[in-house]
């Protein structure tokens, strides 16, 4: 079978009155593909709302935790949670990362999209400082509420709330724990 050549034609339609006018827009050809892009538009807005209210939640826990410094029961490990400033270091990172995404999904230019990007992976690597941060505290205050949940129920045995035990009461009254 012998090819035939195929020939490369342009076919170009004219409007009547023979002249282009400049509102005249072509259509968009992939319906789709203009679909998919509103559709990822709305979820970097999404994206960066979510990432914008949950600074807020971390901070506003971070202005409590710092409340609570004040408190008798604040112990050395929330102490060191507070030097550390994850508290108030991390929900900076979410918001400005939140805010890029807003602002690189109403203006997309190359340097605010890789902004954004940054920001959100700067973002991810703070979540997980924040977590194993805060995972280390969280282990190491659960000996210090062992030892409160001793003396809480020691307390409560010598009040008669409890069943009584005679060592406990003892070791209270003497001041042993």
């Amino acid at each position: 079978m012998i090819s035939q050549p195929m020939t490369n034609d342009t076919v170009m339609v004219l409007p009547p009155n023979g002249n282009f006018s400049q509102t005249e827009k072509p259509k968009p050809t992939n319906q789709r593909q203009d679909s998919l892009k509103k559709c990822l538009k709305d979820e970097v807005n999404v994206i960066g709302t979510i990432q914008i209210f949950c600074g807020m939640v971390v901070l506003n826990l971070g202005i409590i935790l710092a409340a609570a410094f004040f408190s008798p029961h604040f112990t050395h490990v929330s102490s060191t949670l507070l030097k550390s400033g994850y508290p108030f270091a991390g929900p900076l990172c979410f918001i400005i990362s939140g805010s890029l995404s807003i602002i690189t999904e109403k203006k997309s230019t190359k340097t605010l999209v890789h902004s954004s990007l940054a920001g959100s992976v700067l973002s991810i690597v703070t979540a997980l400082v924040g977590f194993i941060l805060l995972s280390v505290h969280l282990a190491a205050l659960s000996a210090a509420l062992l030892q409160w949940n001793f003396v809480f129920d020691a307390d409560l045995h010598c009040a008669g709330a409890l069943p009584g035990c005679t060592h406990c009461c003892a070791l209270v009254e003497r001041g042993s724990l």
